[in-house]
């Protein structure tokens, strides 16, 4: 052929391809693009559900928890009266009651003891560096705090509830107490020097602090988006970035009444702070929706997985209001999110009752109608999430986990033994005691009996890979392989660092 400079640009300008000669790889990159547009919506959805479930703990500790701890005082007053039917002298619910409110007062008191304003004039010393590096510390304490706080309250309530008759293999209730107490006021603390510090931002004159605190999300993107996630680990990112923004709501909330209380509760002022609360929020949620969208592109991770962790969130909440269950519904989220409400609830109690002045009968008749606004907005709440996560669940079609916990097999324990649990008599699950179950779902005995040897479809909710259907004639290093996967309902524990768990 003959080779010139003229038929080689020829060339280049006429030259052709056709991309339906790899179609795969190009509706590949078109689905990755589908993905990234849906993750906006799929992630708020999630964290909208989440925050709510957060606020549902939250407000638990002001309105529910206080009456709760006067009827467990009532009945411990009154025992004589009906004599001891039972060994115990409280419910072990009773007694967590009693233990949540007593550390709440212990602690709120000690708050006192804590001036907000010297701290504020400490940090506002400072220079601009410098509070940066305290607020990134902070940061890290937290979530230090937060992921070792619930493992010590946790070990405060059984320690006070397990049955007497069991061998002694801890150091006390006592002990367990003051460790208790120790926490939590000192991680009320770690989140005031946190609201101290946005609100010194908040009032700088050029904003730089505040510029600065905001970029740090930002550092965050760099920290996770290169590295490799699986679904259980983007699951504990995600329940560490709902409790992340509820916790920086309530600080933003403390802010803006610690500015309403040096201005005289000046509405004027509110619209000041309103555009720096409005730019905090909108870069958290930025932060977030970039972060997630591209930890979904890189591993490969559909946006549909976000609605499955929605339905693992609603499955805790529908199983902890069951009659038998295991754990309370405020402590179920906190182990699911990290996010412990006692210490932000002391701090917040102390921030209100240092900025509001309560004088006179009328300023009282406000706080009894505002207590019961709460209970209202609490009730309310906690019937809208019930009946939403009860949705979800059906969705998910994991009523099956719900109504047969023999299929939900827990580590470590013999399937003979969980199989004792539940007797077919009469068609009602009942469990040793011979109690009925809170769902008393009749089912027939013939058509139970084998449901019991076969899996249920939803025994692989959340481990099996995106839009991919299991045949159940797969060989056997396959299903080994699937066995070993964990599934996310039976994962207790999460770091809220978003660290893997293995």
């Amino acid at each position: 052929t003959d080779l010139s400079l003229l038929r080689f640009i020829s060339a280049e300008l006429t030259r052709g391809y056709f991309l339906e000669h790899n179609e795969a790889k190009y509706t590949e990159r078109r689905e990755r693009v589908y993905t990234c547009m849906r993750i906006p919506k799929e992630l708020e959805k999630l964290m909208f559900f989440g925050i709510f479930l957060c606020l549902d703990a939250f407000l638990y500790v002001f309105t529910l928890l206080p009456l709760r701890v006067f009827l467990a005082m009532f009945r411990f007053i009154t025992l004589p009266c009906y004599g001891l039917r039972d060994r115990r002298l409280l419910q072990p619910a009773q007694v967590c009651d009693i233990l949540k409110g007593v550390i709440l007062v212990i602690c709120y008191f000690m708050m006192h003891y804590v001036d907000y304003s010297m701290m504020y004039h400490l940090i506002r010393g400072q220079s601009v560096i410098k509070l940066y590096i305290i607020y990134n510390m902070l940061e890290v304490a937290d979530r230090l705090f937060s992921s070792f706080g619930q493992d010590i309250l946790d070990a405060l309530y059984w320690t006070a509830t397990e049955p007497k008759e069991r061998k002694r293999a801890h150091i006390g209730v006592i002990p367990h107490f003051f460790m208790a107490v120790l926490y939590v006021f000192l991680h009320a603390i770690l989140i005031m020097v946190q609201a101290t510090t946005l609100n010194v931002a908040f009032n700088s004159h050029n904003k730089s602090l505040l510029t600065i605190m905001m970029s740090n999300n930002f550092v965050e993107i760099k920290g996770s988006v290169f590295k490799k996630f699986e679904k259980n680990n983007l699951f504990q990112m995600s329940n560490s970035d709902i409790k992340e923004r509820f916790t920086n709501y309530v600080l933003l909330l403390i802010v803006c009444l610690r500015n309403m209380e040096q201005f005289s509760w000046n509405p004027d002022h509110l619209w000041v702070l309103f555009p720096d609360v409005c730019m905090v929020v909108a870069a958290e949620i930025a932060v977030d929706i970039v972060k997630h969208a591209f930890i979904t592109k890189f591993n490969d991770i559909t946006a549909d997985v976000y609605s499955e962790y929605r339905a693992s969130l609603a499955f805790d909440l529908v199983s902890s209001r069951q009659k038998n269950a295991y754990t309370d519904y405020s402590d179920s989220v906190s182990r699911r999110m990290g996010f412990i409400p006692l210490p932000l609830a002391v701090l917040l109690i102390r921030v209100v009752t240092s900025s509001i002045k309560v004088q006179g009968v009328l300023a009282y008749v406000c706080v009894v109608l505002f207590y019961c606004g709460l209970i209202s907005l609490k009730v309310l709440n906690s019937i809208v999430l019930l009946g939403k996560s009860c949705q979800y669940v059906k969705e998910a079609k994991m009523e099956e986990k719900l109504f047969n916990p023999v299929l939900t097999a827990t580590p470590g324990k013999p399937a003979g033994k969980q199989q004792s649990m539940f007797k077919s008599t009469q068609g009602i699950s009942t469990d040793e005691n011979g109690s009925t179950s809170v769902t008393n779902q009749p089912v027939h005995q013939k058509e139970n009996m084998p449901s019991l040897l076969v899996t249920s479809n939803s025994d692989q909710f959340l481990t099996t890979p995106d839009g991919e259907e299991k045949d159940t004639s797969q060989d056997s290093s396959e299903l080994k392989h699937r066995s070993s996967k964990k599934d996310l309902l039976e994962i207790d524990r999460f770091t809220i660092c978003g660290n893997r768990i293995d």
